[in-house]
């Protein structure tokens, strides 16, 4: 029997309850991207005004990337995209990450009940992981020699805050992974387009390409809070005071140095985990087999 109009409609409104989704999601994220990247400018006084069209051209460039790349059906650069909540996880981060440090600044300039609560935890986070050779020691590196105290106090504690920030979101993102199971069983989890990036016809095993580059990514996780400061105080010799120090360039400064290394952690975890799928797939596939060449007939 053929399929009748009700059927047809239905397939029809369903389709556009899916496109819909995908459109509200897409403009809530290119939304909230937006406001992530202007939150610094609009938060703080005295910024310039070339400062604010600079930083309004590269929130709308972001929000419109991320806006393409939501609404699309297929992949573009954006990984795990179908399999939340690893990039909720990610943006949370860097979204707490901006606010601390963003708020310690504010403290500088309007101290208020709620600036003096994150400018505590940041002094204290710093203070406690600023021993020899710890990542908020080493982060003092990209301060030139001259600097004041009051500078590489802000330095620090920017630095303090945004590691714990990092450190948070990992053990929330592990606890995730181990508690909801993630990705979700109860779906498909489709390679191509939550690892766009990453192509499994290359050559090799695919588990063990994604094994090996899981533990690329998580070395680098943990390696480069330590290796950015010292590359950076080598090739430039320290940024002079004043431009390390200014609100917008210590916000965004030590948020990529806090925020890079624990994506990369939890792409390595992700990726990790993803092996150990394909690998219990195989598995579970190789015993079907078994059971049936060896079935009695």
């Amino acid at each position: 029997m053929g399929k009748g109009p009700a059927h047809c409609r239905t397939y029809l409104i369903e389709g556009d309850k899916t496109v819909m989704s995908r459109l509200t999601g897409a403009l809530v994220r290119a939304v909230l991207v937006l406001v992530l990247f202007a939150m610094p400018s609009v938060m703080l006084p005295g910024v310039s005004d070339d400062t604010r069209q600079m930083v309004a051209l590269m929130a709308l460039l972001a929000s419109v990337l991320t806006f393409v790349e939501y609404q699309s059906t297929y992949p573009g650069l954006v990984e795990f995209r179908d399999a939340p909540p690893f990039n909720r996880v990610r943006f949370l981060m860097l979204f707490a990450t901006v606010f601390s440090i963003t708020q310690i600044e504010l403290g500088r300039i309007e101290p208020s009940t709620t600036t003096e609560l994150f400018q505590a935890v940041g002094t204290l986070i710093g203070q406690s992981m600023d021993f020899p050779y710890s990542p908020v020691r080493l982060a003092k590196l990209m301060v030139a020699d001259g600097a004041s105290a009051a500078q590489v106090a802000a330095v620090r504690d920017a630095a303090g805050i945004a590691y714990l920030v990092s450190l948070v979101a990992l053990a929330v993102f592990v606890v995730l992974l181990k508690a909801g199971g993630w990705p979700a069983r109860r779906s498909v989890f489709n390679v191509w387009v939550n690892l766009p990036t990453f192509d499994p016809t290359a050559g090799g095993d695919v588990v063990d390409r994604l094994s090996r580059d899981a533990r690329i990514n998580v070395a680098l996780g943990f390696l480069l809070p330590f290796l950015i400061p010292s590359v950076v105080s080598i090739s430039s010799a320290g940024f002079e005071p004043l431009a390390m120090t200014s609100p917008q360039t210590l916000i965004w400064t030590m948020t990529a140095w806090a925020f890079l290394p624990a994506s990369l952690f939890m792409r390595g975890i992700a990726m990790g985990r993803v092996a150990d799928m394909i690998r219990e797939k195989r598995r579970a596939n190789g015993a079907l087999e078994d059971d049936r060449r060896f079935a009695p007939v």
